[in-house]
């Protein structure tokens, strides 16, 4: 389809996910992704404490789908930060599960993680605890909540770890403000829009797109020049300003 379009001299714009394997992509608008996975692991360094020498913390790592090769930025933004952590032993991964092919979560599916989540729970947290868990998606964060309870965090002897998160979903911006979920990154898909539109608009008058990088989606076949905007991590402290004051989310749709 992509050839037919680029035979006509359709020119392609590809949004929020990259076309992949083909050289008839011509922009691609999306976020940030490999800094929403930076941003995800630094929530989690921050909630522990890491920097001021806290430490050593159990930590479990959750991929996206291996299917969709935005979760490949977010692991790999993450663990540029974390690894260090996990390398000095202030982080151990206890069931040594690292890598998208360990822990991807296909089709992004939140029973999935669940069901991950109490395995690694049962075979690896016997006496020991959990203290911080990565997920790239609030989907899956709140199936990992809910593994969590299910084995006694979130009472006072045993406080909820530090889970992460991704798309500010109400489900989650609730969780949040009840002090379960830690955090999330906000995504405004209206800004996405409004780039892209931007973009349509100067290929329809044949002037050149606004792009802010020409380094780092490469699609397998080439680099596909981008514009990316930037992701902001949200937690407890920061969410009526990010996420209300903006008009994203009513007040009402939290209670």
């Amino acid at each position: 389809m992509l050839q037919k379009a680029a035979d006509k001299g359709v020119k392609v714009i590809s949004y929020d996910r990259l076309i992949t394997k083909t050289k008839n992509v011509d922009y691609y608008a999306t976020f940030n992704n490999f800094e929403v996975g930076v941003l995800q692991a630094t929530t989690l360094v921050d909630g522990l404490k890491l920097k001021d020498g806290k430490g050593p913390f159990n930590i479990e790592l959750f991929g996206g789908s291996p299917d969709d090769t935005n979760a490949f930025y977010f692991y790999d933004g993450a663990m540029s930060v974390l690894k260090p952590y996990i390398d000095s032993g202030k982080l151990v991964v206890r069931s040594k599960q690292m890598g998208m092919d360990k822990v991807g979560t296909l089709r992004w599916d939140g029973a999935v993680a669940q069901a991950r989540m109490d395995n690694l729970l049962s075979a690896y947290y016997g006496k020991e605890k959990v203290h911080a868990v990565l997920s790239p998606y609030d989907g899956l964060s709140i199936g990992i909540l809910s593994s969590l309870r299910g084995v006694g965090y979130g009472s006072a002897g045993q406080p909820w770890p530090f889970v992460s998160g991704q798309d500010a979903e109400v489900p989650s911006v609730k969780s949040i403000i009840k002090g379960e979920q830690y955090s999330t990154i906000f995504k405004d898909t209206r800004e996405l829009a409004k780039v892209t539109v931007k973009m349509v608009e100067a290929v329809m008058t044949g002037s050149k797109p606004e792009i802010n990088d020409t380094k780092t989606y490469n699609n397998l076949v080439k680099v596909v020049p981008s514009y990316l905007l930037k992701p902001v991590a949200v937690d407890k402290t920061n969410y009526k300003k990010i996420l209300i004051d903006s008009g994203y989310i009513t007040e009402d749709k939290l209670k």
